[in-house]
This record gives C-alpha cells, structure tokens and sequence, in this order.
C-alpha cells in the first residue's frame, strides 16, 4: 500500500526541522535524535555532559526552527522561586497588583546546571513541568503549548551543588550522557563556529508541532511490546522474579511506571522519526537506558563496586529478551 498524503508531509517535516538544526550544530546526532523524541512525546529532559558540547545551541536552533520561543535560565544557589514563575508588582500609580510571568513561559526551556539550585526552586519547576501550569498568589497561569524543559547536569563539578529530589527526577522522560565530538567532526566544528554565521530557516509552526505531537500518539504499539517494557521495569523492582537475583542487593529502588509510560511514548516517537507508523522492537530497546538510567537508585555496594545504572539495565536487558518483531504492522500496511 501507497504511504498517504499525510505521513508523506509528516516525514518531510521532521526532515527538514531536522536538516535545518543539522546545518548548524555538528555531530551528536543521537542526542539531536534524543531531543526531537522528547519533543514528539511531549516529555522533558536531563542532560548531562561537559561544557562546550552544543546543549543550549541544539535547544535553541530547535526553537528557531519551530518558530517557538526559547528561554534559558542559568541555575544559581541564590535563586528564587519567584525568578522562575514569576511574581506580583505593586504599582504605585494605579494602586494596583500585577503578575509578572517569569521564564517559564517559553515552548523550549532550558534549565542550565539545574543541580546548583536549591531544593525550594527545583520544586517550582516540578509542578511546571507535571501540570504545565504556575500558580502565582492563587492564581493559574497555563504555559504555552508545546512545552518542553531541558535540564543540563555538569558532571565534573560537585562544589556548590544540591541533588535533585527522586521525585523531580522521575519526572525527566530521560536522561541523556552527552560525549566529546570525533576529531573529523571537531575540525568541521571550528570550520562552522570561525567561518560565516549561518541563519537557521523556519520550516515549521508550533500549531505544526502540536499537530506531529497529536499524530505521534497514534502510532501503533503493539501489546507484547507493551509487555516487554513492563517486564524490564519489573525487573529493576523485583529482579530475583526474573532470573536476575545477583542484582538485589544492588538496587534500593527501582524504576516507577513513568518509566513503563515514556519507554512506551519514547518508542512511538523514535518509530515516528525513523518513518514508520508502528513501533519495532529495537526502537524501543535503543530508548531503555536512556529512560532508565536516572530512575534506578543504587545501593552503595553497587557504587562500591563501582556499578553503572547503565551497566545494570544492561544486565537486565540480556535477561529479558525484546519479543520477535510483532506482526500486527502487516494488517496497518495492507
């Protein structure tokens, strides 16, 4: 059967917001690829990786490109709740209160060095990011749709920082580990950053983000796919249930079902990406440590042993095999 009008026109979209964010930042294309599957899935992200690695340009040459507003704020100890959401002006002139919306109010939020704030401003960005609303003096604000924060994590600095709540964390659809470019890739880095400045097109609005959003959750999914993802996060809570007893002790807590939910979201939009309108098995096994990777808390025999999350989901997921490409797809295509 012939590809209809629509999914042709999608695949030409993601295509060119794609080529266009490309033609500026150089390499990490499975972080590009990581960014654009949060944004189809309407999920947010933590990124952690040196300075210098194209985070906040990536971000903001997306937003270029969807014609969204981007907004960074750079986390420090003396920030407040209120430089995030916002706050009430008193004008004296008219002896009135006003409400100041603060940065929160953009599509593409970027939340640089999230782990420098205090717990205080870290839950005000919590409830952004779960309701997609702020309450100021009793007061509802909705931020604009799409909405899409993404939190970057310096891994080599520890001074001055604060962990960030497990619940706050849970709420990133992943964790992504970004890594120093190739050497041919950083020739071609300084080519772009010293040669002319190259102006990003906008090839699509954020009414056509909402619309790819809408679309991404109709891709197909089908249950033993379903299965495998709720056997995976099953075996991170209960891994002697499955075989995997040596990693009990481990593991203090495993995955919550927000994890079950992104792998599931996370698979339809990276099915979406590659141009299929049903989900394979490795589109979801390429998202599981991604999705996994900061919701396992390690016990400090595993961090004594010097044990990964990554190393554990690893584990589990040799157990645990992906199911045999499921057959269904046919029956859509036919």
């Amino acid at each position: 059967m012939e590809p209809n009008r629509q999914d042709t026109d999608t695949a030409q979209l993601m295509e060119q917001i794609l080529y266009e964010v490309k033609r500026v930042v150089v390499g990490q294309d499975r972080f590009l690829e990581r960014v654009m599957v949060a944004t189809l899935a309407q999920g947010h992200l933590l990124v952690e990786g040196v300075p210098g690695l194209a985070k906040t340009l990536t971000v903001k040459t997306l937003a270029n490109t969807i014609r969204g507003q981007f907004k960074r704020i750079q986390f420090t100890p003396d920030l407040v709740p209120a430089d995030l959401v916002g706050t009430r002006i008193y004008n004296q002139k008219t002896g009135e209160f006003s409400t100041a919306l603060g940065p929160v109010f953009t599509n593409l939020l970027l939340a640089d060095e999230i782990n420098r704030a205090p717990a205080k401003v870290q839950s005000a960005l919590l409830e952004v990011m779960q309701e997609r609303q702020v309450t100021i003096a009793g007061e509802t604000h909705r931020v604009p749709e799409p909405f899409l924060v993404m939190a970057t994590q310096n891994p080599i600095e520890t001074e001055g920082t604060y962990p960030l709540p497990e619940a706050q964390v849970d709420r990133f659809m992943m964790k992504v580990l970004v890594d120093y470019p190739t050497d041919e890739q950083e020739f071609v880095i300084v080519e772009r950053v010293t040669g002319p400045a190259i102006t990003v097109q906008s090839v699509a609005t954020t009414d056509q983000l909402a619309a790819l959003q809408q679309e991404c959750r109709r891709i197909y999914v089908d249950p033993s796919l379903v299965q495998y993802a709720v056997r995976l996060v099953s075996a991170t809570r209960t891994p002697e249930r499955h075989g995997l007893k040596e990693l009990r002790p481990y593991i203090t807590f495993g995955a919550s079902p927000r994890a079950t939910i992104n792998l599931t979201e996370g698979a339809r939009a990276l099915a979406m990406l590659r141009g299929r309108t049903y989900v394979l098995p490795e589109d979801m096994t390429d998202l599981v440590a991604d999705v996994f990777r900061h919701r396992l808390v390690l016990s400090y025999e595993a961090l004594s042993e010097g044990l990964s999350a990554d190393a554990l989901v690893e584990r589990i997921m040799a157990k645990i095999p992906a199911p045999q490409k499921p057959l269904e797809h046919e029956k859509l295509v036919a």
